[in-house]
């Protein structure tokens, strides 16, 4: 499937649509038990339920936001490399990283001026990928 603006967005089903709603639903659940079980006065199974849904919730959390920053880092290396065997210079220190992000989706022939130019109007990812021309597809990311 050819990549472009409206459709590079990427959602993983069984994280998006069954793990955290899951989780979700868990949560609430434990917290609707909670409330009932102070009612009656037995409520240490039910604070233990919910203490361990609250850390899975934080664990599911944390499961996304790492991925996502080592995905990170290895976007800015790769990206870094390919503005030096474009230009024979490093990315400029002054890019943010949603603007290095964006530009990986940029073709070789309009990174070079994309960039210097996303770093000059200090565009925004949506800016810059609203710019390119020709799109650079990346169907491994996270």
């Amino acid at each position: 499937m050819e990549q472009n603006l409206k459709n590079h967005r990427k959602l993983t089903p069984a994280y998006h649509f069954v793990l955290v709603p899951l989780t979700l639903a868990g949560l609430i659940g434990a917290c609707v038990n909670l409330c009932r079980s102070i009612c009656s006065g037995d409520s240490l199974s039910a604070v233990l339920i919910l203490c361990i849904f609250i850390v899975l919730g934080v664990c599911v959390g944390l499961l996304r936001t790492f991925s996502l920053r080592v995905q990170d880092r290895v976007i800015r290396s790769e990206e870094n490399f390919r503005h030096f065997r474009l230009t024979g210079q490093p990315l400029p220190d002054g890019l943010r990283m949603n603007q290095v992000i964006a530009l990986r989706f940029a073709s070789d022939a309009e990174f070079p001026a994309l960039t210097a130019r996303a770093l000059q109007e200090k565009m925004g990812n949506k800016a810059i990928k609203k710019e390119i021309r020709r799109w650079r597809a990346d169907h491994f990311r996270i």
